[in-house]
């Protein structure tokens, strides 16, 4: 049996039983980073998630080239990930009850915002809309997209107004909160959900504790910018096991839209 070592604890475990535990350390209870395709089958009843703008890529506007252009960056991505973009959005069932559900993957670049995350937020917000069923969002981010500049940026406000039209047409969003999400996309969507949920340990801030300490020249608290500490603060609204996630959107789902939760086969 294959054995792996948890990046947290370092102690050699099961790579089956970490893998059932759903990637989360059976000694430590660490979470380690998920990608969209896993948190979609861990979340969604099996089978009904169907996928929508998946085809949507992003352009370089700008022609932008670091040590390497940003098109050769996004080929090394699409190969990295097996996604086209750093997020997935579809429509799927938890427990029976019908939602829209975007997923980001920090397997693409770091799940950096660019124009493309933000029109594929705007069609799942649509599809909510249209249709009447909440929103779910799945964050995992970095920030906004260096490569797309002022582009990227605009996506904050993009993004923000969309969510209002939700709430305008009184359907409700969900966020979940996984690690690490920061800059722009913790200061846009994910922070103005109808209920915050984040896993243990998570990093949720702006910047993160190194660029803080840097900026300011002084030490911060070892748990800044972590789940427990966003609790406690009223950033966040609930910290959930992953293997609690499932039963903690399907509760709040029936209490939002008064739907009966049915009990469905996981993966």
């Amino acid at each position: 049996m294959e054995k792996i070592t948890c990046k947290k604890c370092k102690k050699t475990i099961n790579e089956n039983d970490f893998y059932q535990n759903l990637k989360v350390c059976p000694k430590c209870g660490f979470h380690d980073i998920m990608n969209a395709r896993e948190r979609i089958l861990s979340t969604a009843d099996m089978g009904s998630f169907v996928e929508f703008a998946e085809n949507i890529t992003s352009v370089d506007f700008l022609n932008f080239y670091d040590l390497k252009s940003y098109n050769e960056r996004l080929s090394e991505a699409k190969q990295k990930s097996g996604l086209n973009e750093a997020i997935i959005t579809g429509e799927a069932t938890i427990k029976g009850i019908r939602t829209s559900i975007c997923v980001m993957d920090f397997n693409f670049m770091g799940g950096s915002m660019g124009s493309v995350v933000g029109e594929k937020i705007k069609i799942a917000v649509e599809n909510s809309i249209s249709k009447k069923i909440p929103l779910i969002i799945f964050t995992a981010s970095g920030g906004a997209r260096m490569q797309e500049g002022i582009i990227s940026l605009m996506q904050m406000a993009k993004t923000v107004s969309c969510i209002n039209r939700l709430k305008e047409n009184n359907i409700p969003y969900f966020c979940v909160i996984t690690h690490p999400t920061t800059g722009g996309v913790s200061a846009s969507f994910a922070t103005i959900a109808d209920i915050i949920i984040t896993e243990p340990g998570a990093l949720f801030c702006f910047a993160g504790p190194r660029v803080v300490e840097q900026t300011i020249k002084k030490e911060i608290p070892q748990d800044f910018g972590l789940a427990q500490r966003n609790l406690k603060n009223g950033q966040v609204d609930i910290i959930a096991q992953r293997k609690e996630i499932n039963e903690v959107l399907a509760l709040l789902l029936s209490l939002f839209t008064g739907q009966i939760p049915k009990e469905e086969n996981k993966i």
